[in-house]
């Protein structure tokens, strides 16, 4: 099996990419998940399909996971959905990263798949899906996890 994973790294600049573009989504989403509390400002916040079936969506804990991970609780936010504390670990990864590229010029480097390897990343993303989805399942109705 071989793998043609490239990492290419450019030039030194500090041109916006997609990488900065996601930090400072990032920047935003922890900044509001830091210092606003949406969940209890509005009053029909919430998980409508667990409410009308008694099982998580998938989405289930994001809320939670945003202000845990905010607030430096990483092992609440995993406790909430595992998947989205890894997202929010990747932002936060993507925030220190654009800075340092902005600030210092620092290139940032691109990976690049093949055909083949795309194929992979989005059947292991449905893999980790469908676990996430089970154990958040799991931890909602058996351990009452919230």
């Amino acid at each position: 099996m071989v793998f043609a994973v490239q990492l290419v790294i450019p030039q030194r600049n500090r041109s916006i990419g997609t990488v900065d573009a996601i930090a400072f989504i990032g920047v935003i989403g922890f900044a509001i998940a830091r210092w606003i509390p949406i969940a209890m400002i509005i009053p029909f916040w919430g998980c409508g399909f667990r409410k009308l079936t008694g099982i998580p969506c998938p989405g289930c804990g994001l809320t939670r996971v945003a202000d845990r991970f905010a607030h430096f609780n990483v092992l609440g936010a995993f406790k909430a959905n595992p998947l989205g504390t890894v997202a929010a670990a990747l932002f936060a990864s993507a925030i220190i990263g654009s800075a340092v590229h902005l600030a210092f010029r620092v290139p940032m480097p691109e990976l690049v798949l093949n055909d083949k390897e795309w194929a992979r990343v989005r059947w292991g993303a449905v893999f980790l899906f469908a676990a996430n989805y089970a154990w958040v399942i799991f931890a909602y109705t058996t351990l009452h996890w919230r």
